[in-house]
């Protein structure tokens, strides 16, 4: 089970920001998706990650006034990555071991896609439960 099991079917592009955009507007683009964090690329290329935990900083830091800087001035850089070949359990841990919710995934130096633990999480157990039936047919035959 890998990386690119998971994404493996999705299409369309990787909900993303770019550096120039503002807070508000990245705000409005997680609300938007319902989603809690976006890469930030510049071209293909990861430069850094907004997550909800970002925004909650910098209020705490800022306040309201948070809204209008720029992403690249609060982003998080160098985010951690992995790539498509990254087996799940392998990326699991390393999010664990992180404390990280969001994970880049990279090929060549090119953003790929983007899991979430719940992705990961959801992943495997859906493997396990399809495995359990597998075993319970062969079992009942």
């Amino acid at each position: 089970m890998t990386i690119g099991a998971i994404l493996y079917g999705r299409t369309g592009p990787v909900i993303s920001a770019r550096q120039d955009d503002s807070v508000r507007a990245v705000i409005d683009l997680l609300a938007q998706h319902r989603i809690g964090a976006v890469p930030v690329i510049d071209g293909e290329t990861i430069v850094g990650i907004f997550s909800e935990r970002d925004l909650v900083r910098l209020i705490s830091s800022y306040g309201p006034d948070a809204l209008d800087r720029k992403i690249d001035d609060v982003m998080t850089k160098s985010p951690v990555t992995c790539d498509s070949g990254m087996a799940v359990i392998g990326a699991l841990s390393q999010m664990t071991q992180k404390r990280i919710r969001h994970l880049p995934v990279v090929d060549e130096g090119r953003l790929v896609g983007f899991v979430s633990i719940g992705d990961l999480v959801k992943y495997r157990i859906d493997k396990i439960e399809a495995e359990t039936a597998a075993m319970r047919d062969y079992i009942a035959s």
